[in-house]
């Protein structure tokens, strides 16, 4: 569904992704961990065109995308819920799913919306609610709801799990593999928790200063000993 050939991409004069090869394919759930600052973000803002790759190629479904603009791509099925949540804090929960909606056809909106709800209940308890005077977690609900209201069939996740509670984390991932299995969207996770990230992933690859240095099942990367080392707490 998603390739990934050969992706340099610069910062001014700062090179952050080094020959990026990667691939999604439909169907599955495909993780990249990474330390911070390693380009994880980066790759997944080049995937959605900003900033666009200064060489190589990314194709979704046999398509170059690598030179397209954001709202195109956008239109072709990708959507993202990018790191940070960025959601609209002084709009309410429904109007930023309305925004989330805004490049599909209106007809589905109903649908999507009781989709979104049946996923994140609590967006609904907090339907009229300023986004921003809502926790990080619901926060974070909602900026996948307002992605999926996107009717996406690739969602690109970056750091889900940042700064939320452990207990809300494990429902966030939970609700990960839901959309994926049940919703039958692929999904590219971007997430620094590689215990989570690779026990919900079918596939994995590891990131370091723009490269990938490992690659393989979730469960290869979890008895990895170098992965362990770096990003399991010394393999505890």
């Amino acid at each position: 569904m998603l390739k990934i050939e050969g992706v340099h991409t610069f910062y001014g004069n700062i090179e952050a992704l080094r020959g990026i090869d990667m691939e999604v394919n439909e169907g599955e759930i495909v993780t990249l961990i990474g330390a911070n600052g390693a380009g994880k973000t980066t790759l997944l803002m080049t995937c959605c065109g900003a900033p666009q790759a200064s060489k190589g190629r990314i194709l979704f479904e046999g398509q170059d995308i690598s030179r397209m603009p954001t709202h195109e791509i956008c239109h072709l099925g990708i959507q993202q819920s990018p790191e940070g949540r960025r959601i609209f804090p002084r709009m309410s929960v429904y109007e930023n799913l309305q925004m989330g909606a805004s490049t599909q056809d209106p007809k589905y909106f109903d649908q999507d919306l009781e989709m979104v709800f049946d996923l994140f209940p609590r967006l609904k308890e907090r339907i009229t609610q300023r986004a921003g005077t809502m926790s990080g977690g619901e926060q974070q609900m909602l900026a996948i709801g307002r992605a999926l209201m996107g009717r996406p069939r690739l969602l690109l996740l970056d750091e889900p799990s940042l700064g939320i509670a452990p207990l809300v984390v494990k429902q966030i991932f939970e609700t990960i593999k839901q959309i994926n299995r049940e919703k039958k969207v692929t999904v590219f996770l971007v997430e620094q928790n590689a215990f989570h990230a690779l026990k919900l992933a079918h596939r994995g690859y590891v990131m370091v200063n723009g490269n990938i240095t490992l690659s393989g099942t979730g469960a290869e990367l979890l008895a990895n000993p170098e992965v362990r080392a770096a990003y399991l707490e010394g393999g505890h």
